[in-house]
């Protein structure tokens, strides 16, 4: 059985894979000119070290990365072409660092922020929403990334007890977000079994998280029999099954702790064939390597 590629998330625990921001406060005060050039040095340097993390996955034999969502801050500012303009006079660099990972056989994944709720009931939200993940989604076609599930933009259901408007305003979403669109259960709000008759109806790729099941579920780990359930009930909603995703972390204090230890101390039976694997662990680098480390063994 072929061993699982395991995911790195972001960053890294140590100096290498680091990137720069600015707040939006900060960037308020900044007149026109200076604000151009602020995201002009901010974004050229993070493409840099967005290359700089191709590298680091492939030096570790890592072929799974989750880019931060946070690479171009302002990029989605409604009313502000700045961000754009700027990321557009970059975009031979944006996509060298693209090809850097295809190149190196690197999966190359994003995962937005919480704040995108494509079915809020507040209808600003929604629209803000949508203009956030076309931004993602910008960025991700300037990088030569296909537009297919292997490169996957990622969201939670976000609204509880909206997922049939979630499924309403997926069709309409523009093909660059909509044809790489996964959705994640979470710990609270949509367990994995409300979230699967949207990804059936709409062919849309559930990834399942063991340890968020757990908690919305109440099981007793990630050994009870329905992880392995819904391993394979996910894995029907992919095109190919082999490029299936799963999230994997363990609790700090107990299977039901929604905070995530520094390693992977648990490696459930039930991934044991998953292809591709995420390692949400705060150790990041660590995690991956001990988890490749142990599988080579």
């Amino acid at each position: 059985m072929t061993a699982p590629a395991y995911g790195l998330v972001c960053m890294t625990v140590g100096p290498e894979v680091r990137f720069r921001t600015v707040t939006l406060s900060r960037y308020r005060e900044l007149s026109p000119s200076e604000r151009e050039a602020k995201l002009l040095d901010l974004y050229t340097d993070n493409i840099s070290r967005l290359r700089g993390a191709a590298d680091f996955c492939a030096a570790r034999g890592i072929r799974l990365y989750r880019m931060s969502a946070s690479l171009f801050p302002m990029l989605d500012l409604i009313g502000d072409e700045t961000g754009d303009a700027v990321l557009t006079s970059l975009s031979g660099q944006l996509r060298e660092a693209g090809q850097a990972f295809v190149d190196r056989g690197i999966r190359v994944l994003m995962h937005p922020e919480q704040f995108i709720v494509l079915n809020s009931d507040t209808p600003d939200v929604r629209v803000r929403s949508v203009h956030a993940l076309n931004s993602h989604a910008r960025v991700m076609d300037g990088m030569g990334l296909d537009r297919s599930p292997w490169n996957l933009l990622l969201l939670h259901g976000g609204k509880g007890g909206r997922a049939a408007e979630l499924q309403a305003v997926i069709p309409d979403l523009p093909d660059a977000a909509r044809l790489r669109l996964g959705l994640e259960n979470d710990e609270y709000a949509y367990g994995p079994a409300d979230l699967l008759p949207v990804c059936e109806a709409l062919g849309v790729p559930l990834v399942y998280d063991g340890h968020h099941h757990v908690i919305h579920d109440r099981l007793s780990d990630q050994d009870d029999p329905a992880v392995r359930e819904w391993v394979l009930k996910a894995r029907a909603t992919w095109t190919p099954p082999d490029w299936q995703v799963v999230h994997l972390s363990n609790g700090i204090d107990s299977p039901q702790d929604r905070r995530h230890s520094h390693l992977i101390t648990h490696l459930p039976a039930a991934f044991a064939d998953v292809p591709w694997i995420e390692v949400e662990a705060k150790g990041k680098e660590e995690a991956v390597g001990g988890l490749m480390e142990a599988g080579a063994m």
